[in-house]
């Protein structure tokens, strides 16, 4: 019997999850020793929207949604919720929510939130641009999906809060034109 024929799906995705995370974790330490947290910053969205736009289209498959136009809140529903069962482990202590027809709610436990948590130990917290929901942000634009958030995340907001949490207000009456954009 082989490895993965002995693990479950849930520690598979743990696994690989928190292998991508200490990628990502690493790739943003490393730019930001040798570019300051501005360019380190800029980067990481940059990478973060291009990245988003390839995962979008591949979830979509994952789901069985190649092809379909996301152009309700049930379709949007089915497509989040499987994005988030895929790409959100445990350790990440976060939970989305539809709390109503055109509402997505994020929380993450307080002082819980992995980068929150490894930006301040490398001491950049005061000027770190939030990138995990920035990450949902760049799904819903690759999907063509109009929305707002409330509140508006430019830094990290359990920094400036005390706690990470916020609504994604969306609607369908007015789609828009998306093209994938880099932050310099």
């Amino acid at each position: 019997m082989t490895v993965l024929e002995k693990i479950s799906k849930e520690d598979l995705k743990e696994i690989l999850n928190k292998g991508w995370m200490t990628h990502d974790a690493m790739w943003f330490l490393s730019s930001y020793q040798t570019f300051g947290i501005e360019a380190a910053n800029n980067l990481n969205r940059s990478a973060i929207g291009l990245m988003s736009a390839l995962e979008a289209k591949r979830v979509k498959k994952a789901l069985g949604m190649e092809g379909v136009e996301i152009d309700s809140t049930e379709k949007l529903q089915r497509f989040l919720q499987g994005a988030f069962d895929l790409v959100i482990p445990k350790f990440m202590k976060t939970t989305f929510s539809f709390p109503n027809e055109n509402t997505i709610r994020w929380e993450w436990e307080k002082d819980k939130c992995f980068a929150y948590v490894g930006i301040k130990k490398i001491g950049a917290i005061d000027k770190y641009q939030c990138g995990v929901i920035y990450r949902v942000e760049c799904w819903l634009d690759a999907l063509n999906i109009s929305y707002s958030m409330q509140p508006k995340v430019t830094g990290c907001l359990m920094h400036s809060t005390g706690s990470c949490a916020g609504d994604i207000i969306f609607s369908f009456d007015s789609q828009r034109d998306y093209a994938v954009q880099t932050y310099k």
